[in-house]
C-alpha cells in the first residue's frame, strides 16, 4: 500500500528524509509536449527555500531542482518526471537527545509506535523538509492549468490577524511574512522575534486563492474538489485545520445571508453577488475563485524545555537544539500553493477524461 502518493490521474509521490543525501518527487500522468526545464520550477523552491530572513529556519539549503526523467529537448514527453533536490546542511549532531526522548507535539512517539524505528534526524520523513519536493511537483503541475492563477499569503500569526480592508496584493511579497497587510507586517516583526528570542514559537493562518478556475471541475459525492483540496491541505506537515470560503463561520449565518445569489450575465452564465461557498457548489466548481485557509500549529521544535517520556518510558524534559523556524505557517505558503495546483491540475485532467474539452 502507498502512502506516500497523491493524486488520481496527474499523480506524484515524494520520496526522501530531512536529513538524508537528497528529497524529491516523481510526477506521473503530465500531459506530453509541455515546456519544462529547471528554471520552470527553480522560483518557486526559492520562495519557500529556508535562511531567507530571521524569521525562518537558518538551515541553508540551496534546494536546486535536478530533473531526472520525463523531458526531452525541453518538453514532457508523456513519461514519468523525476525530480531531485539534495540536502547539502544537515546537522545531525543537533538531534542526539530526540534519539532517545519524544519531542511533544512531534511525529516522534507516533512513528515509534507504527513502525518500531524511526529515523531521529531532523525528524526524517515527518520533518517539513519533505514539503521542497512538494513545491517542486507543483511547479509541474501549474503548467498543465496556465490560466489558473494561484496566490497565498499570511492572514494571521500568533492570534495577530490581517485588516481586510488594508489588503495590498503587492505587499505580498515586499515583506517575510508574504503578508497582504503592511501595516500587520510590521507588527509580527515583533511578535515573530519575541517568540523566536524566548526559545518558542507561533502558529499561523494561510489563505490561498485561485483565480480562473472555470465551472464543473470537481466531481459528486465521493470525488468532491473540496474534499480533495481538504485531503491535500492537512497532509501539509502542521496543518491542522481547513476550510473552504467562509468555513466555519458559514454556520454561524442564517440561509438566506449564506446563499450566493446569482443573477444572469451578458454571456448568459451567472454571476455571483457573493462566495461564501468559495467557489465550489456540491464538491464540483462554479466559475468563482476557488478560496480556502489552513491553519499551522506552532512548531513542535523549540528550545522551551517541555515534559515527555524516552523510549523507555521513563520521564523527563526535552528541549530541541538545532534551526528552527518559529513560525512554519510562513514558508507554507508556498506548499499551500503547489498543493492547490496538484489539485486543481488533476481535477482539469479527470474533468476531460470524462466531459472532453467542451
Amino acid at each position: 500500500m502507498s502512502v506516500n502518493s497523491f493524486g488520481r490521474v496527474l499523480r506524484f509521490s515524494t520520496w526522501g528524509e530531512s536529513h538524508g543525501p537528497a528529497i524529491g518527487a516523481l510526477v506521473d500522468g503530465c500531459p506530453p509536449a509541455l515546456t519544462l526545464s529547471e528554471a520552470d520550477i527553480q522560483p518557486w523552491l526559492d520562495k519557500r527555500r529556508p535562511g531567507q530572513s530571521r524569521f525562518t529556519t537558518q538551515r541553508r539549503e540551496p534546494d536546486e531542482v535536478r530533473i531526472l526523467s520525463g523531458t526531452f529537448e525541453g518538453r514532457t514527453t508523456g513519461t514519468p518526471v523525476s525530480l531531485m533536490i539534495d540536502n547539502v546542511d544537515q546537522r545531525s549532531k543537533d538531534y542526539s537527545e530526540v534519539s532517545q526522548a519524544y519531542r511533544p507535539g512531534h511525529a516522534d512517539y507516533t512513528y515509534d509506535a507504527k513502525y518500531g524505528l524511526r529515523d531521529w534526524r531532523g525528524g526524517g520523513r515527518s520533518s517539513a523538509r519533505e514539503t521542497a519536493a512538494r513545491v517542486a511537483a507543483g511547479a509541474v503541475a501549474r503548467l498543465i492549468i496556465p490560466d489558473v492563477n494561484i496566490s497565498a499569503y499570511v492572514v494571521e500569526i500568533g492570534g495577530d490577524a490581517v485588516d481586510p480592508m488594508s489588503f495590498d496584493n503587492a505587499a505580498i511579497d515586499a515583506n517575510p511574512f508574504f503578508c497582504p497587510d503592511p501595516i500587520a507586517a510590521a507588527r509580527w516583526e515583533g511578535l515573530v522575534d519575541n517568540a523566536r528570542k524566548a526559545g518558542s514559537s507561533l502558529g499561523a493562518v494561510v489563505e490561498c486563492v485561485a483565480t480562473g478556475v472555470p465551472a464543473g471541475w470537481g466531481a459528486p459525492v465521493y470525488g468532491k474538489l473540496d474534499a480533495d483540496l481538504a485531503a491535500a491541505m492537512m497532509s501539509i506537515n502542521a496543518a491542522k485545520g481547513v476550510e473552504i470560503g467562509d468555513g466555519f463561520a458559514a454556520a454561524r449565518l442564517s440561509g438566506e445571508a449564506n446563499a450566493d445569489e446569482m443573477r444572469a450575465g451578458p454571456d448568459g452564465r451567472p454571476v455571483f453577488l457573493s462566495n461564501h461557498a468559495g467557489g465550489i457548489l456540491g464538491g464540483i466548481s462554479s466559475g468563482q475563485p476557488v478560496l480556502l485557509r489552513v491553519a499551522f500549529k506552532p512548531t513542535s521544535s523549540i528550545l522551551t524545555p517541555r515534559r515527555t517520556i524516552d523510549r523507555d518510558g521513563n520521564e523527563t524534559e526535552i528541549l530541541t537544539k538545532g534551526r528552527h523556524d518559529p513560525c512554519v505557517g510562513i514558508r507554507g505558503v508556498p506548499v499551500v500553493e503547489a498543493m492547490m495546483a496538484l489539485v486543481l491540475a488533476d481535477h482539469k485532467l479527470l474533468h476531460r477524461a470524462q466531459c472532453g474539452d467542451g
